[in-house]
C-alpha cells in the first residue's frame, strides 16, 4: 500500500508564499513523476507542475514565474514553492504520484488527501 500525506496550506495574504510538501510512503519500488494539482470551486481540476524522474519539469502557464517544483527522491517527497500568490490561486490543491509498488509490474496513480490553499486580496 501506498500514501501521500500533504501538508503546508494555509491562508495568506495576495502577495506572500506557501511551500507545500508531499511525502509517499508504504512499499515503494520506485516512482515516476511527482506533481501538484489544484481544484477551485465550480472549476475542473487542473494541473500546476509535474516532475519527472529524469527531472523533466511542466507548469501551468499560470504559475509559471511564480511557482517551483522540486524533489527530494531521497525521501520520496515532492514540494512546491508558492510565490506571488493571487487570489485566483486559491484552491485545493492535491499531490500526486506515479509509482510502481514493490510487488507490482506496473505503474499506478496515487493521491493525497488535498490541503486547503486561500489567498486573500
Amino acid at each position: 500500500q501506498v500514501q501521500l500525506v500533504e501538508s503546508g496550506g494555509g491562508l495568506v495574504q495576495a502577495g506572500g508564499s506557501l511551500r507545500l510538501s508531499c511525502a509517499a510512503s508504504g512499499s515503494i519500488f520506485s516512482i515516476s513523476a511527482m506533481g501538484w494539482y489544484r481544484q477551485a470551486p465550480g472549476k475542473q481540476r487542473e494541473l500546476v507542475a509535474q516532475k519527472t524522474s529524469g527531472s523533466s519539469t511542466n507548469y501551468a502557464d499560470s504559475v509559471k514565474g511564480r511557482f517551483s517544483i522540486s524533489r527530494d527522491n531521497a525521501k520520496n517527497t515532492v514540494y512546491l514553492q508558492m510565490n506571488s500568490l493571487k487570489p485566483e490561486d486559491t484552491a485545493v490543491y492535491y499531490c500526486y504520484a506515479v509509482i510502481r509498488q514493490a510487488q507490482l509490474m506496473t505503474y499506478g496513480d496515487y493521491w493525497g488527501q488535498g490541503t486547503q490553499v486561500t489567498v486573500s486580496s
